[in-house]
């Protein structure tokens, strides 16, 4: 218990007294100086001040300050009783130390502390409960009691004890503990009167008294030297023997034995009516033969009282073998053989277990029976595989231990071409207690039996079967293999008949699923502008750690929120719709079993700008815009392909078509056809005639041949004119050739003369020439103005067509009057001998007629072929001149017109100036 402290707090004023060093006495003290409360009752407590205090600092009770662990009480709980004493009041106290102190303003300002004191609460001790006594054997007595409720005081628990004519010495009990043991030994037979006492500095309570005789708190010590021992006669027994303790000479005993097998965690009980006399052993019976079991024991007054011994230190004995209880599990597999008309069977069956096989098993036997056949095999494993003929097979397994062999299982093997039936119904698994259960419905048929499988699912390895059976009138069950957990099994349930196995069933199940180890890998199947079809695979089953519920998408853009879409664990692929296009889109996929959910690798694509075709409907409309353009540029072109030629293509003449290149019948070449093949191989020449255009003097022009005015020309003499046939104008000196249109129209004048040149191969702005090569004239003439300019010879054409008169001229060929020496007479002399007895010449200068009469009418084409005529067949001598003498306009136009000279071809084709 606290000694009650008083603390004193020395004030800091002091007195003047004679001596400077005398220290003062305090100025105050607070009563009670030892306040001890009980909790929840209310408390006063009392400052009185000494006068020569009060004196000294003009100061009284109303400058009292009280305070709680340095903390001012409320002045609503002073009261001043008068100028030297003030007092504080609490109410319902807790359970709580407080420093309470008192103190002063001195001066009216300056606070100090006068005294204090430590006030303590607690509770007074409840009557101590429940007291007892155990005398332990060999031992004193010890009693024990509860103390009831917790006082926050020191509290002090006495036991006391007497008999009716003696006190024994008190035994005090230890701080903090509940217990006591006496000093002396018990005396057995002798009543004893008993109780305990508690005290503390708020009361002190006495508990009941308890009477009773020693030898009925008596605790025994365990029975020792405990033995297990077998019986060959019974497998099903063993036999316990023990010491009992020393106690047995002054009390009876019962015991309490239990027992279990070696790799049991439960205990098993005898029930109590067997032991409750003194003994010293006890057969245990209806146990499993060729079984280890664990024994222990312990033992007390008989009569109940008084308190159990500790159990006693384990013995175990196994009992004897018995022969095996049950058949062993037997099943097959029918693989093909490599013998024609045979199958290979193995035949498979299960251990039995220790409890079932009643001792070591030796061995199986296995007999086979088909027809009228038997074979016997002796077999030390669990399987056996047999070559079997295609007939139907009775098969039966023993199980021999040395005691004796177990019933018979008997399995039926069908012909190769049974056809099972008949399955089990509503078949499902589930976990339920760390087991897999496994229920169906069974089928409406005789059964023999079931047989149970299961395997684990596995991507890497193969399903390694393992089975159990189950006898006919079970529906429920549980895998008794060693199963892992977040493993997939398939479990297959088979009905067995009389004649044969029924059709199977199979459900899949795990022991204990968990989140994926790995997620799934999303990719795109196909983008478009503002969707995109997301593809995936099944996640291997080695990483499923269970069923896949649902798939989970999420995808987000660059700035964008993530967007989640759930997808059924069926599914391998989702489109994704409303998205933006020519944006990139960040896509992950969970998914989620039962447990949870496991994520996948982020993948990322881009939508595409446009969709697809979207180009291609902007392409091929305006391609085929551009062609129906292009293909009606065509056609307006080709309608009015007149009108384009005649300003992007001006006509050329083309001296073949022209009525006057045919006018020299018998012109003879000037050009060496021996060596035109040398020089141009397909090349067509030209040669010179003279031309006499003679007006008509019996007609006159009419007006609108006014316009021939351009082809008269002033006459030169006859000299002047003329010109050697192939040879060089007479009278004229050679002059280059003139192209141009200024050049040609000076070249019309009386004083011009034009220098004739081949054309070979090419055609004005890419027309082809109907000759395509022509040789070179020495002629300094130039054409008659009707040549170069069509459009004149329309208007002559035109009057002929509106008169009906065709001027008539006159065509000449004559040799310059001056003798040519030159070779181009001897030229001029072969080709006159070709061109004379050529007929061929003549039917394409008939051909060119022909030509002509279309383009210039009848009556220029019936000159046209005269001098034709001539040219061809007439015979010509040099400076001979024939003329053709007109009548009408042709003389007045052969009197007007001068003579020229022009390049006449000998072969059909043109002419075309260069």
């Amino acid at each position: 218990m606290l000694m009650l402290q008083i603390w004193l707090v020395q004030a800091l004023l002091y007195l003047t007294t004679e001596s400077i060093g005398d220290l003062l006495e305090p100025c105050g003290v607070i009563h009670p100086e030892s306040p001890l409360i009980e909790s929840g009752s209310n408390f006063t407590a009392l400052c009185v001040l000494k006068e020569k205090c009060i004196d000294y600092f003009n100061a009284n009770a109303s400058y009292i300050i009280w305070k709680t662990n340095h903390l001012p009480v409320p002045k609503e709980q002073y009261t001043i009783i008068n100028r030297t004493t003030s007092s504080v009041t609490f109410t319902n106290v807790g359970l709580l130390n407080v420093l309470l102190t008192c103190n002063i303003l001195t001066f009216g300002q300056i606070e100090q502390n006068v005294y204090g004191v430590l006030v303590r609460s607690g509770l007074p001790p409840e009557k101590p409960k429940n007291l007892d006594c155990m005398v332990k054997e060999g031992m004193n007595m010890m009693c024990h009691w509860d103390p009831g409720r917790e006082t926050y005081l020191e509290t002090n628990f006495t036991v006391k004890s007497e008999w009716a004519t003696e006190e024994f010495a008190d035994c005090r009990a230890k701080p903090d503990t509940n217990s006591c043991t006496v000093d002396y030994y018990p005396v057995y037979f002798v009543n004893i009167e008993i109780w305990v006492e508690a005290l503390n500095a708020l009361g002190k309570v006495a508990s009941d008294h308890i009477n009773f005789d020693p030898i009925d708190k008596v605790k025994p010590n365990p029975p020792s030297n405990l033995s297990v021992i077998n019986s060959e006669e019974l497998s099903s027994i063993l036999k316990l023997t023990w010491i009992n303790p020393n106690i047995k000479s002054v009390m009876e005993l019962k015991y309490d034995i239990r027992y279990r097998t070696k790799d049991a965690s439960t205990w098993s009980q005898i029930p109590p009516e067997d032991t409750t006399s003194t003994r010293s052993s006890f057969t245990v019976q209806d146990l499993n033969p060729f079984t280890e079991y664990v024994f222990k024991i312990r033992c007390m007054k008989d009569d109940g009282k008084g308190f159990w011994s500790e159990w006693s230190e384990d013995a175990s004995g196994i009992t004897y073998e018995a022969k095996p209880s049950k058949a062993p599990s037997f099943w097959y597999k029918i693989s093909p053989s490599h013998t024609h008309g045979y199958r290979s069977v193995q035949l498979i069956w299960k251990t039995l277990p220790p409890f079932e096989a009643n001792g070591k098993i030796l061995d199986y036997e296995v007999t086979l029976r088909w027809k009228s056949h038997l074979r016997n095999y002796t077999v030390n494993d669990t399987k056996l595989t047999v070559n079997l003929t295609n007939d139907p097979y009775i098969a039966t397994l023993t199980a021999r231990n040395r005691v004796g062999k177990s019933d018979a299982s008997v399995l039926t093997i069908p012909t190769y071409d049974f056809k099972a039936t008949h399955p089990v119904t509503d078949l499902k698994a589930y976990p339920k207690d760390n087991f897999l259960w496994v229920e169906w419905t069974p089928p409406h048929k005789a059964i023999r039996k079931y047989i149970v499988e299961w395997c684990v699912l596995s991507d890497k390895l193969p399903c390694t079967l393992d089975w159990q059976q189950e006898d006919d009138t079970v529906c429920r069950t549980y895998l008794r293999g060693k199963l892992e957990e977040s493993k997939c099994y398939l479990i297959t349930v088979t009905p067995v008949y009389a004649n044969g196995p029924g059709s199977p069933e199979s459900v899949k199940a795990y022991l204990k699923q968990a989140p994926p180890s790995k997620g799934p890998t999303v990719r795109t199947k196909k983008v478009g502008k503002n969707e995109a079809v997301l593809e995936w695979d099944q996640l291997p089953v080695d990483v499923q750690n269970g069923f896949i519920r649902n798939y989970t998408i999420f995808y987000r853009t660059i700035i964008g929120n993530e967007t989640a879409v759930n997808v059924d664990s069926s599914h391998t692929e989702y489109t994704l719709s409303s998205l933006t296009s020519d944006t990139l889109y960040m896509v992950r996929m969970t998914a989620y079993t039962d447990e949870g959910g496991k994520d996948g690798p982020e993948f990322t694509f881009t939508t595409p700008k446009f969709a697809q075709g979207e180009i291609e409907a902007i392409v091929v409309p305006v391609c085929l815009a551009f062609l129906l353009t292009t293909l009606l540029g065509v056609l307006f072109c080709f309608n009015k392909r007149d009108l384009i030629k005649k300003h992007i293509w001006p006509n050329v003449p083309d001296p073949s078509k022209s009525h006057i290149a045919q006018w020299s019948p018998h012109t003879p070449p000037r050009h060496n056809f021996d060596s035109k093949d040398q020089m141009y191989s397909d090349g067509n020449f030209t040669d010179v005639s003279v031309v006499e255009i003679e007006a008509n003097d019996k007609k006159p022009f009419p007006e609108d041949l006014k316009s021939l005015d351009l082809f008269k020309k002033e006459k030169i003499s006859t000299e002047g004119h003329s010109s050697g046939i192939g040879g060089s104008s007479c009278m004229s000196s050679s002059r280059p050739s003139i192209s141009s249109s200024d050049e040609n129209e000076s070249a019309q004048n009386t004083s011009s003369t034009v220098q004739y040149s081949t054309v070979v191969h090419s055609g004005y702005r890419h027309q082809v020439p109907s000759v395509q090569v022509f040789s070179r004239s020495e002629s300094t003439q130039p054409l008659l103005d009707s040549e170069e300019r069509p459009e004149d010879l329309q208007l002559v054409e035109n009057v002929d067509s509106n008169d009906g008169v065709l001027p008539r001229q006159q065509y000449f060929k004559q040799n310059c009057s001056q003798p040519e020496t030159s070779t181009d007479i001897s030229h001029f002399e072969r080709s006159n001998h070709v061109s004379s007895g050529n007929e061929e010449d003549f039917v394409k200068q008939q051909q060119i007629s022909d030509h002509i009469s279309q383009a210039y009418g009848f009556e220029q084409m019936k000159m046209f072929q005269e001098v034709t005529t001539a040219d061809g067949f007439g015979p010509e001598t040099e400076g001979q001149v024939e003329r053709f003498k007109p009548g009408g306009m042709e003389a007045a136009i052969d009197e007007g017109m001068p003579k020229s000279y022009l390049p006449q071809t000998v072969r059909q084709g043109g002419y075309m100036p260069q």
